[in-house]
This record gives C-alpha cells, structure tokens and sequence, in this order.
C-alpha cells in the first residue's frame, strides 16, 4: 500500500503529526468509460431505427407486392413482372414521368436563381447579425403554416376574378381577366416556387456564410470583375448548399401530389398522383410497382447530383 504525506504548509506545521492519505495502484482502478464500438451503436441505433421502420421495411413491402398478381377480387402471391412490363411499356407513363421532371426542372432553376440572391443578399450584404436574423424570420414565417393552406391560398389570389387579374386590369395592363393564371402549369410552378425557395435559400445561406469575405476582396484586389468573382470564388466554394438545395426541391417536386391535383385542375398529372389513382381502384401491385420505379428514379438523380458534388466530403471540411 503507498502512502503518501501531505507536507505542512510554510510557517505552520502538520496538526496532529503528518496527515496521510491511501491511493490505490492505477492498475486497480475501475474505468466507468463505455467501449468506443458501444458508443458508436448508441448513436447510430436510434438513426438506424427509424430508417429500418419507417423506410426500409415500407420499401421491402412494395417491393414483394410490386411482384404480385391481382384481380378484382384481392392480390395473390406470385412473382410476375407484368406489372412493371406494363408500367415502363405505356405511353401514358412516360408522359407523366416527363411532365414531372419537366416541372421539377423549372422549379429548380427558378427556387435556384432566386435562393442564391437573397441567400448572397442576406449573407454579403447585411453586416449586422441581428438584422440578418430578422430577415432569415421574415423568410420563414410563411412556412410556419400548412403547406395545404398555402396552396389554397393562391386559388382566390390568380383566380379569374381574383385580386391579380384586378389589379392587371385597375394599371390597364389588360382589359379583360387571364384565364391562364389558374389551373394551369402557370399555377403549379408559381405555387412550387413559393413553397420550395425555402428550401433552397438555407444550405446556400449556409454555403456561404463559410466564405471569408477577404477572398472577395481579394478578387477585386487582383482585377476580377463582379461576375468572374461571382463564377470563379463564390459559386465554386457554395457548391455544397447549391447541391443539397437541388436535392431537396427535385425531392419534394418529384414526390408532390397535392399542388399539381389543386392548382392544375386535372389539366396536369404527377407520378404520385397516377399511383393515388391506382391506390383508389385497389390495384396494390401495379401501385407497388410504380412507386418502386419512383423510388429508383429520385435515387438516380440524388446519385448524379451527389457524384458532382461529394456532399459528404464538403460537410466534414
């Protein structure tokens, strides 16, 4: 056993001789430390969970069912690939494929333009924090309500005798109400772009703010002009938040149903609501299937944006 004497201090001596205290070898010592490979499983099992239950079961299910026969009558165990021959064989499909993809393009570049401007704005612009906040507030306000309400609310907004056409018609721009800003693509784009800039003003923003203004003014410094610092130290350094923005709204378009059914006026389809119609009239596997090739499509173009950009790698910088 090593004991230890705890010397006097200076001018006074020991009370009641030398005090000593017991301390146990190092070797003796319990660690209260969980192992590193324990550690690392209680933070990735709630993840992993959630994943396992939410989506990858769901998923394993489509994909057994997309397999399976039908009637009118039930489903019945098979495995047949009929549904997809029929699903990727119809015109109608790739119509709808199309038309999706087509408004998933214009929302991006629309949300992208714009979310890049107030983001550089907001960034580059306002100097004073607490003012940057208020304007990041003010841009999500909006959305602190149901998406459902803000779809709605643009119907009596672009309607025919709605308060846009009124006010055209009040500075004489036109002398009669626009029949095209209603249920139209006119409507599902404008609709889109007002639910999903959102998404693309917050990892830009994000993207940004990691920029060290001394680089821009170091561009400047050396003769760049406005748009080769723009194209040649701004966007090349905010790739990162311009990509997970992309993700994000091809995401929610691909996947939408609601918005193109209301502001379309049946005149427009989305694959989701082509699945809803097959959901209605009991066909499971074709569903199944449907939404199985959705799942692979949006995998796709995730996977192509991620190999331009290794999102993962930029992250962790």
């Amino acid at each position: 056993m090593n004991v230890w004497h705890k010397p006097a201090s200076d001018g006074a001596p020991a009370a009641g001789g030398a005090t000593s205290m017991v301390r146990r070898p190092a070797s003796k010592r319990r660690s209260t430390r969980l192992p590193p490979w324990l550690v690392s499983w209680f933070q990735v099992g709630p993840l992993a969970l959630i994943l396992t239950v939410l989506f990858a079961l769901p998923t394993t299910l489509f994909l057994v069912v997309s397999f399976y026969d039908y009637d009118r009558v039930g489903i019945y165990p098979a495995f047949l690939l009929d549904n997809y021959r029929e699903l990727l064989t119809t015109p109608a499909t790739w119509r709808v494929y199309v038309s999706s993809l087509r408004f998933a393009l214009i929302v991006w570049a629309i949300t992208l333009f714009l979310g890049f401007n107030v983001a550089y704005f907001l960034i580059f612009h306002i100097r004073n924090s607490i003012t940057r906040t208020i304007f990041f507030l003010l841009c999500a306000i909006p959305f602190w309500t149901s998406g459902i309400i803000r779809t709605i609310a643009w119907i009596p907004f672009l309607g025919r005798n709605g308060a846009f056409n009124q006010i055209l018609m009040a500075l004489g721009v036109t002398s009669h109400p626009l029949d095209f800003l209603l249920f139209s693509d006119f409507a599902v784009i404008v609709t889109y772009v007002h639910l999903f800039t959102l998404l693309m003003i917050g990892p830009i923003a994000n993207s940004l703010s990691k920029i060290d203004p001394a680089l821009l003014e170091a561009a400047r410094d050396a003769g760049a002009s406005r748009w080769h610092t723009m194209t040649n130290v701004v966007i090349p350094l905010s790739k990162t938040g311009i990509t997970l923005g992309s993700i994000l709204v091809f995401t929610q378009v691909m996947g939408d149903y609601f918005v193109v059914r209301q502001m379309s006026g049946g005149q427009s389809a989305s694959i989701v609501s082509m699945l809803s119609t097959e959901i209605q009239a009991m066909q499971y596997p074709p569903a199944s299937a449907n939404a199985m090739v959705l799942v692979i499509f949006v995998a796709i173009l995730v996977g192509v944006m991620m190999k331009v950009v290794d999102v993962r790698k930029e992250l962790v910088k």
